[in-house]
């Protein structure tokens, strides 16, 4: 069983920056894909990075550039450094650990962007 949990969100103003960490139990960590999802009201969950275990990198078109996600297998953390940060990123922001057929979720961090 994986738990996750995540840490790092807050109220930022725009352009400012957030980092959001997850530190994840188990001893799978090294070998699973993770990933930042996003929920703003009224959408969609939405896919905003990945990395894979061999460290291939994919983002959503609306962070490139701004965004970056990173892991430390050492500590089965992952993070989600963001830059330049914008009302339209506020959202509650998840934690994912994709293990074969098994996605395990963090319980959410809320991030709100706002002057």
């Amino acid at each position: 069983q994986v738990q996750l949990v995540e840490s790092g969100g807050g109220l930022v103003q725009p352009g400012g920056s957030l980092r959001l960490s997850c530190a994840a139990s188990g001893s799978i960590f090294s070998y699973a894909t993770v990933a930042w999802y996003r929920q703003a009201p009224g959408k969609q969950r939405e896919l905003v990075a990945s990395l894979s275990s061999g460290g291939n990198t994919n983002y959503t078109d609306s962070v490139k550039g701004r965004f970056t996600i990173s892991r430390d297998n050492a500590k089965n953390t992952v993070y989600l450094q963001m830059n330049s940060l914008k009302p339209e990123d506020t959202a509650i922001y998840y934690c994912n650990l994709k293990w074969y057929v098994n996605y395990y979720w963090g319980q959410g961090t809320q991030v709100t962007v706002s002057s």
